[in-house]
């Protein structure tokens, strides 16, 4: 499979902070200027306060992707190379802040950036399609000229005797330049239809990641590939090939790639509370899954990346209607209700009834979307550690905006092994165990490795509180 597994991996280094020690995580990926900033988020400080990290001799350690990884028993230390600044410097950058984003939002500067950049991109595309044309047509010029000039130094032949036919066809050739096609090894298919498939050792360029996934810790492309992997492997163990048509198993593919598209790493909770430019353009109902929806759409919508060209006007409509339908109940706000009305049709369900069939699509988007627990725990942990990570940067971004911080992502009151409890215990044990009463297969792939990682979570929390007392954690909906 992957040629580079090391590099794919989340990097890791430890500060001490106030004499605690604080982790953050960051992608090799990353740029320095993002390391730094995440550095100064974990220690509490403004963008503009000046910093540097020393380890434990008291050596300097250069801020950056490429920075040493050190252990939790090591922590850097953190040297502040200018004075903090004063009340009324932090009172007016807030106030400077505040204006720039107001104008922001009042301009919608974020929108005509993206516009101007997707149309930029579409221009690049166009003039490097151009350029190669030009390329090409100025060779064959060249080979016209040549021919001609041969033509004229030595004139050609006449037959004068019937030519026989010739036996075979003869294919005039070109130097075309020939693409390399990346092919799958037998063992990667196979590996593929499974649920403990490794993601991490696929390594970036391999993946072919898009540029309408953001970089974020956890929504990224990296999970679209993850879940929609995982769809994969939920077809072919539960045989839908066999059950759906073609045109279903289509739109889950397709929506499984496309379901977080430019998620801005801000979960709708904050677009509500921000009243973001996004929940301007929504409102309160899903402004994230809309949004996904939007921008698949507009990418299908583009002439070189149209894979439904060939389908006919209603199948088209079908395929846009069942997308937005599969997208929108990723929104873990209609949770409840989705499995309420799945678990009421699944004693009699039936794959001729379309509503029946509407309800397992939408469960089985959600399933893949939260399926990371149930691959092995060497692969599913590091997934934990980016989505808190994400949580984290969003509940001191409330913090640092004066508004109420989302309880699951505070770092003050999050302990990682509780809330994985909370959250198998009721969301993906519940939900699977639905799945599994249409097919019986999943006891032993999904349920019972999740029933593991959970008695195994349930381990570290024990071993926590023996250690230190559990913060107060409020009731918490989980929200991805």
């Amino acid at each position: 499979m992957g040629t580079t597994p090391s590099t794919s991996l989340p990097k890791i280094i430890y500060l001490e902070i106030d004499g605690r020690v604080r982790k953050v995580i960051f992608s090799q990926h990353s740029s320095p200027t993002d390391v730094r900033d995440l550095v100064k988020i974990a220690a509490g400080l403004l963008r503009g306060a000046e910093m540097s990290l020393v380890d434990q001799n008291g050596s300097p350690v250069n801020i950056g992707p490429e920075m040493p990884v050190n252990a939790q028993s090591s922590p850097y230390k953190i040297i502040f190379t200018s004075p903090e600044p004063s009340d009324r410097e932090i009172q007016m950058q807030s106030a400077c802040s505040n204006i720039v984003l107001q104008l922001s939002r009042y301009l919608k500067m974020d929108e005509i950036e993206r516009d101007f950049r997707s149309k930029l991109t579409l221009l690049e595309r166009r003039l490097e399609a151009e350029s190669g044309r030009r390329v090409e047509m100025e060779k064959c010029q060249r080979e016209i000229e040549n021919l001609q000039e041969e033509l004229v130094k030595n004139p050609p032949w006449i037959c004068v005797s019937p030519c026989p036919p010739l036996s075979r066809k003869l294919t005039p050739r070109r130097d075309i330049p020939s693409y390399p096609k990346y092919t799958l090894s037998p063992e990667t298919i196979e590996a593929l239809k499974t649920p403990t498939f490794d993601v991490w050792q696929w390594a970036p360029n391999e993946l072919n990641v898009q540029e309408n996934y953001k970089d974020n810790p956890f929504h990224n492309f990296r999970h679209s590939f993850s879940v929609t992997q995982m769809m994969h492997g939920l077809i072919y163990l539960c045989e839908l090939q066999d059950q759906l048509a073609p045109i279903e198993i289509l739109i889950l593919i397709t929506s499984a790639i496309c379901h977080d598209l430019d998620h801005p790493g801000l979960n709708n909770a904050y677009q509500t509370k921000a009243a973001t430019e996004l929940w301007s353009r929504y409102g309160d109902r899903s402004p994230l899954e809309q949004h996904h929806c939007a921008v698949a759409f507009q990418i299908l919508a583009e002439e070189e990346c149209n894979i439904l060209a060939g389908a006919t006007g209603g199948e088209a409509a079908e395929i846009h209607k069942g997308m937005r339908e599969l997208i929108l109940a990723t929104d873990m706000e209609r949770h409840r209700d989705i499995m309420s009305d799945f678990s009421q049709c699944v004693e009699v369900f039936n794959f001729t009834n379309p509503e029946h069939v509407r309800l397992l699509e939408q469960v089985l988007i959600k399933c893949c979307d939260t399926s990371n627990e149930v691959r092995p725990l060497q692969v599913s942990d590091p997934w934990v550690d980016c989505l808190l990570q994400e949580y984290f940067m969003q509940g001191d971004r409330e913090k640092a905006e004066g508004l109420l911080v989302t309880p699951f992502m505070d770092r003050a009151r999050v302990s990682k092994p509780h809330t994985q409890i909370i959250f198998i215990t009721s969301i993906l044990v519940p939900m699977i165990e639905s799945l599994s009463k249409l097919f019986p297969q999943l006891d032993d792939v999904l349920l019972s490795p999740l029933r593991a990682t959970r008695d195994e979570y349930q381990q570290w929390d024990e071993e926590r509180n023996r250690l230190e007392p559990l913060p107060e954690t409020p009731v918490i909906q989980i929200s991805i």
